[in-house]
């Protein structure tokens, strides 16, 4: 079933980590080091600048406690952003679907903290799986029934990723940002976009390969990770060229925002044009779940009539997943 896409909202908090400030951690990098490796100027968190100077997050418990934003509420900010592109009010909003790398609350499910914030009274419940769970909601969702779907869902994902950083690790400290993500989708109300396509695919033997324990610090394999999300970005991305292209439309692409050098590998081994790849890691970091969505919905006014947008993500799991967003007049095509 393709779902119609209504609004798209996003937030990211005040406080922010650019690299001069990680440069002054004294934690063996600097600006040089880290637009070299990653291309990231800069990061937002939702943990006062203070606390990251003085503690290096050293207790990730107190994290908690430090954070000026739960991760509920900066669900609620892009949902806030969402509902209001949509043109509809909480109220309408008939399921919640909830996904965070790195939730507040393992019970209850982090939909439901967002419910509650929002006050809306319908079924809410979480689909995890780590940076592709926006892409596996949205994968979810199509598979259902369109009887089985309320007029409105809305589905977030909220990342407080900075909460999970080591600020003495600089592999994992360059790297991080937090944000929120939100989308109204209706099986029957049109809206400005068609998701018409979506794909979900796991190998569970590489599930050691990035890893958050409940009470610890994010952990990954870089070199097999890149490795893995640039080989399984441009599958997806090509995947979705060979069966979606037409002449007549624009194809765009936006992959999970990692970092943008991998981006860029990924832009070059599939031969996507400057113009047609949108990201905003340089600027955000690595947002987790919320991360390629933040960037469809920075430029929700942009896309138009003719528009496809091809978004791909990989995550833990180890996961991959894809959708295409069809924009205009003639999106049910």
């Amino acid at each position: 079933m393709a779902l119609n896409l209504l609004g798209l909202g996003h937030f990211h908090p005040a406080n922010e980590i650019s690299n001069s400030f990680l440069e002054s951690l004294d934690i063996g990098t600097d600006d040089e080091w880290i637009l070299e490796r990653v291309g990231i100027r800069s990061r937002r968190t939702v943990l006062p600048l203070d606390y990251i100077r003085q503690t290096r997050n050293a207790e990730s418990r107190a994290s908690g406690e430090a954070a000026e934003w739960t991760n509920a509420e900066l669900g609620a900010q892009a949902a806030q952003m969402a509902l209001e592109r949509a043109g509809i009010s909480a109220g309408d909003v008939g399921l919640v679907v909830g996904g965070s790398c790195a939730p507040d609350t393992a019970s209850p499910a982090e939909a439901c903290n967002l419910s509650r914030l929002l006050e809306i009274a319908a079924p809410s419940l979480d689909v995890n799986s780590a940076c592709t769970s926006f892409l596996a909601g949205i994968h979810m969702l199509g598979m259902m029934r369109e009887d089985a779907l309320p007029d409105y869902v809305l589905l977030v994902s909220m990342e407080s990723m900075t909460r999970t950083v080591d600020y003495s690790d600089r592999s994992a400290a360059v790297l991080w940002g937090d944000a929120g993500l939100a989308a109204v989708l209706s099986p029957r109300h049109t809206g400005r976009a068609r998701l018409v396509a979506s794909a979900l695919e796991s190998n569970p033997a590489g599930a050691d390969k990035v890893v958050i324990p409940r009470q610890g610090y994010f952990a990954q394999e870089g070199r097999t990770v890149q490795t893995f999300a640039i080989k399984k970005t441009g599958l997806l991305y090509d995947q979705l060229k060979a069966e979606y292209e037409d002449p007549a439309r624009a194809l765009h692409f936006v992959g999970h925002q990692a970092n943008l050098r991998m981006l860029e590998a990924v832009c070059r081994r599939s031969e996507i044009a400057a113009d047609r790849h949108h990201a905003n890691v340089e600027w955000y970091g690595n947002t987790g779940a919320a991360s390629s969505g933040t960037v469809l919905s920075q430029n929700w006014e942009k896309w138009g009539p003719g528009d496809d947008v091809a978004v791909v993500g990989v995550g833990s799991g180890l996961t991959w997943a894809s959708y295409l967003a069809r924009f205009g007049e003639d999106a049910e095509r």
